[in-house]
């Protein structure tokens, strides 16, 4: 039988058996072995017999970068004083006590890990990002941006959420709205007051909060449909940057060390603080950035008037214009495909891509691709391709 169709211990067996007749290292060369190797093997058959020739797994008998009791015992004593310090804190804190042999900021980490005590973070869902570039706003009204300055409690204990919109390239704060909630029916109440007093921007930049965005596709929500029906093109920043909106963000560090600090009695009296506030910030305040003009020095209301009723987008080819049902579901391919309830009866632009691809777009939103493979017909998320601009 050839040397390799036996199994190992009868492998190891015949080597044995070799050992007596023949030189060790002439049986430790026809077993294609060490001698060191060959020892090893005599030595175990000499105490067990053929069960101690049997394969044996390598496992350390003990773990030498172990963590002994008393550090972990530290290491938890020290969050539970302090349960919102992670092992980076934790770590600096044991040096500075004079501990000596203090584990790493991975090995803490570790020990926290499996005492239960750091919960996993949980994934935030994102609003889609669209498809544009920021606007470069060099003129007033050619991009205005919107955001709510956190919320804090006022006197009587209910939640202020201040709704603030600015012009970008004056600084000017167009409006600063006390709210009790980020509820659409109320934003949208306060940006057609706006509308109607200061005209339509281009472009109304915000944050991927609600009622701005939302997480169905093109991250379209009944306000932003709103604002693309009147002409406007909202524009979104990126997740967790709000750098991208610094402006904005600025002021509103000026607007809570000014009016908000400290907080009104009730809404009325907040609501009273903010217009004093924008006043000021307006009409008397110098902005270095603006030469220590004035915002209200430099900025004019828009030559767009909000009209009298709302447009449907307009689509040039290669797209051309469907309609959704009252579902939102889209007639392709022989079948409803469903996009977005939101725009639900709306007048979408199709791009007929191939005989199997389709891309969908509202107003300047891409919102994805209709695929046909075999007889699926799916819709979701576009593979790298740009729709024609809509009007």
């Amino acid at each position: 039988m050839p040397w390799k169709a036996v199994s190992a211990v009868d492998e190891r067996l015949v080597f044995i058996s070799k050992v007596g007749t023949e030189s060790f290292a002439e049986a430790c060369r026809q077993a294609g072995i060490s001698r060191k190797t060959g020892y090893k093997w005599v030595k175990r058959y000499e105490a067990g017999g053929p069960q101690a020739l049997c394969e044996r797994r390598c496992v350390a008998r003990a773990n030498g970068k172990a963590l002994q009791a008393a550090q972990v015992d530290r290491v938890v004593s020290l969050r539970r004083e302090h349960p919102t310090w992670g092992p980076k804190k934790l770590r600096a804190r044991l040096l500075e006590l004079g501990n000596e042999h203090v584990p790493s900021e991975s090995a803490i980490g570790d020990v926290l890990k499996r005492q239960g005590l750091i919960r996993p973070r949980r994934r935030k869902v994102y609003a889609p990002r669209e498809f544009l570039g920021l606007t470069v706003g060099e003129q007033p009204n050619d991009v205005w941006c919107a955001d709510f300055k956190g919320d804090f409690a006022l006197g009587d204990k209910t939640r202020c959420y201040a709704l603030t919109i600015t012009d970008f390239a004056t600084r000017y704060l167009i409006d600063c709205t006390a709210l009790s909630s980020t509820k659409e029916e109320p934003v949208r109440a306060v940006f057609e007051r706006v509308f109607r007093e200061f005209g339509l921007p281009e472009v109304i930049r915000t944050d991927n909060g609600v009622p701005f965005a939302s997480t169905a596709v093109g991250g379209l929500t009944k306000l932003a449909i709103w604002w693309i029906k009147l002409g406007i093109t909202p524009e979104r920043i990126e997740a967790g940057h709000p750098e991208q909106n610094g402006r904005h963000e600025r002021m509103h560090r000026t607007l809570k060390a000014e009016a908000t600090r400290p907080p009104a009695h009730d809404q009325s009296a907040q609501q009273r603080t903010f217009d004093g506030f924008r006043h000021i910030y307006n009409d008397q305040r110098p902005h270095e950035a603006l030469n220590q003009k004035t915002p209200a020095s430099v900025y004019d209301v828009s030559r767009r008037p909000m009209p009298m009723s709302l447009r449907t987008p307009k689509y040039e080819p290669p797209l051309f214009a469907k309609t959704l049902d009252r579902s939102g579901r889209l007639c392709a391919f022989g079948t409803r495909v469903p996009i977005a309830k939101q725009l639900a009866n709306e007048l979408v632009g199709v791009e007929d891509i191939d005989d199997d691809v389709k891309m969908i777009s509202f107003g300047p939103f891409l919102l994805g691709e209709v695929r046909r493979k075999g007889k699926v017909i799916q819709f979701g998320p576009p593979r790298g391709v740009r729709a024609a601009p809509a009007l």
